[in-house]
């Protein structure tokens, strides 16, 4: 039995399909108060089960019989007031998968995040190799990650048949308006801003294609992979975007500073209005980073080829 964590979310959504349309029957776990996918409702090959995974006791009860999972489930936030929330869903509910797979003897595909990875020194590309530095300034969300990572990594010592991809920005068709969507969003009502950072990006189809394909790879252990398609400056993606939805892209960069005002004024307000803050100091960091990654590894491994991100793009803005 293949088991599925965050089965309603963008990936975990994803990838189901792709599992089911090859006739695969997958046991997928939800919170209670998430929406299962229009797409996965009428399914005879899904069975849904409500449980947290930061609850031991009810994921305990759904592992019987199975032998195959994958960790999608994980909670993002650059909010300060969710931090600790995340911290807890990400670490305590990886270690909960891990201890679950170590006990049935199940393997694991762990959905990581190229936040885990560091920051690059010298502009040079991350890759799986890169070292995480303590003292770096990193974000709640990256410390999360890590330390989820940490737990498949302890488990691996322990015996664990398990491999860990680390997605670069995740899009694709799913994401709607949250999410990578929102940067479609923007564009859409017509931003004139764009930060001076750059990203890595990687299709969702593609992510979960990769899943599958290690998962099958038996032969493959203990190992870790990153999928990202392609790095670019957010101001180059910004103009692709605005050139597919016919929208003037944005022409102002915002500097270090700005940021650094713009996320003070928007914790105001937001204290004012009692409300979260609409940019936080952490997420103005991610937006200004300027890091690239390499997907050499993976593409030495499985020969996979990753879909042109302008194709993906292409995909999502027909949506807007």
């Amino acid at each position: 039995m293949v088991l599925v964590t965050g089965g309603t979310g963008f990936l975990g959504s994803t990838l189901i399909k792709l599992l089911i349309d090859q006739g695969i029957a997958v046991l997928a776990i939800k919170r209670e108060q998430s929406i299962i996918p229009e797409s996965l409702r009428s399914s005879s090959l899904v069975n849904w089960v409500d449980a947290d995974i930061t609850d031991y006791f009810a994921l305990s009860e759904a592992f019987a019989g199975v032998t195959n999972v994958y960790h999608c489930a994980a909670k993002i936030s650059y909010q300060p007031s969710e931090h600790a929330a995340m911290l807890h869903a990400n670490i305590e509910g990886t270690k909960h998968i891990v201890n679950l797979c170590l006990e049935h003897g199940a393997r694991l595909l762990h959905v990581s995040s190229i936040a885990s990875l560091g920051v690059s020194k010298d502009g040079e590309l991350i890759s799986e190799d890169s070292k995480w530095d303590d003292g770096a300034d990193n974000s709640k969300y990256a410390i999360s990650k890590y330390e989820s990572e940490m737990e498949v990594w302890r488990g691996i010592v322990e015996g664990l048949d398990a491999v860990i991809v680390n997605p670069s920005v995740i899009m694709g068709i799913g994401s709607g308006i949250k999410g990578s969507g929102v940067i479609f969003n923007m564009v859409q009502k017509g931003l004139k801003i764009y930060p001076p950072g750059t990203v890595g990006i990687v299709d969702v189809e593609d992510v979960a294609q990769v899943m599958m394909i290690l998962m099958d790879k038996t032969e493959i252990s203990g190992e870790r992979y990153i999928l990202n398609s392609e790095n670019l400056s957010n101001k180059q993606l910004l103009e692709r975007i605005a050139k597919l939805l016919d929208k003037p892209a944005p022409t102002m960069e915002a500097k270090p500073f700005m940021l650094g005002i713009a996320w003070r004024v928007a914790k105001l307000v937001a204290l004012i209005k009692r409300e979260r803050p609409s940019l936080t100091r952490e997420a103005a960091m991610a937006s200004a980073s300027k890091l690239a990654y390499s997907n050499k590894k993976i593409v030495d491994s499985t020969g996979f080829r990753f879909k042109p991100l302008n194709a993906t793009l292409e995909e999502v803005s027909r949506l807007f």
